[in-house]
């Protein structure tokens, strides 16, 4: 079933354009021009119940405008979507009490006081149930393992720690749809890697479809089953990792690492140069001449290390947005 509809999204701004210097100051005073942003320009996509979906594009591609667009922040310029079978923008409460959304540059919680404090507002807010509060809360707390940090000023926690209350504050009524908006942005690689977890398990307990945009590919790569590309508002792609690898990257790396030193130039003739660092380096090669040259370099030099893998996505996603060939 279908938890999330989109036909034809459109969200345009109309900008003002001015001229540089005074001159144009005055010149705008008597005669104004503007011109369309199209921040999302004709999306449609399906999203099913219990999905988990990375949202993916540079900055300035449309990715937020898309998520408040879906959330009901943002009445959007021509098109239809549903989400749990409600139009967003009509911000109705029982669509609200089943949706939530989390910004990793935005704050929800009250700053002079511990997060237990806008747990129990949030409660109050949604009508949550003492029981099912209760329940939830202990939940979250143990998956986050935050347990010792309820009745701690916010102001006193660390970057990590707020954005795991964060996360609390915007879970504790159970919403069946979760919009993720650069949840790991500014924390180190720990914290990071255990708010993964924690949206891998929340998804399984509580069969919630999760939309994540970030700029972090390991939190896509290792969160999402699906990945949604978009550029200048456009949708690029929208399927799994291995269709945007097998679609996409029509080359292979090979790591190699020596028992003696070579030159840069010695290691071009078998690809192009990826990473270089005399005793090792990493080559691009076409899929079909992996073999070949992975038995080419076995036989030229002593190798202690010989790896073939994929490209990185976050390699494989940027040369997309340039346009560039990707071997």
């Amino acid at each position: 079933m279908n938890i999330i509809e989109i036909n034809n999204l459109k969200k345009y701004y109309k900008v003002h354009k001015k001229e540089q210097g005074v001159k144009g100051s005055i010149k705008t005073l008597f005669k104004r021009e503007y011109y369309d942003v199209k921040a999302v320009d004709d999306i449609s996509l399906n999203i099913k119940e219990g999905e988990i979906v990375g949202f993916v594009g540079p900055n300035g591609a449309g990715k937020t405008t898309t998520l408040k667009c879906l959330s009901g922040l943002l009445y959007p310029t021509s098109g239809d979507v549903s989400v749990l079978g409600f139009t967003p923008f009509d911000r109705k409460t029982e669509f609200l009490k089943q949706i939530s959304i989390v910004m990793g540059q935005k704050n929800q919680l009250w700053w002079d006081l511990p997060a237990i404090e806008t747990f129990q507002l949030n409660k109050e807010i949604y009508e949550i149930d003492n029981k099912i509060y209760k329940e939830t809360l202990d939940s979250l707390v143990q998956m986050l393992e935050v347990s010792d940090l309820l009745n701690v000023q916010v102001r006193k926690l660390s970057l990590g720690q707020r954005m795991k209350m964060e996360l609390i504050a915007g879970l504790i009524h159970r919403p069946k749809v979760l919009f993720l908006d650069e949840p790991t942005i500014g924390l180190d690689v720990v914290i990071q890697k255990r708010l993964r977890e924690f949206i891998k398990s929340y998804n399984k307990e509580f069969n919630a479809t999760i939309i994540l945009t970030s700029h972090n590919m390991d939190d896509v790569k290792e969160v999402c089953e699906r990945i949604v590309i978009i550029d200048t508002g456009k949708l690029i792609f929208d399927d799994s990792f291995e269709k945007l690898i097998s679609k996409h990257a029509n080359h292979k790396l090979i790591t190699v690492t020596l028992e003696s030193k070579i030159d840069q130039e010695l290691a071009k003739q078998y690809g192009h140069i990826k990473e270089f660092d005399f005793l090792r380096f990493t080559v691009s090669v076409d899929k079909q001449d992996v073999i070949s040259t992975a038995k080419k370099i076995m036989q030229d030099f002593v190798v202690t290390d010989l790896d073939i893998g994929e490209p990185r996505i976050e390699d494989i996603i940027s040369e997309i947005f340039s346009g560039k060939d990707l071997s």
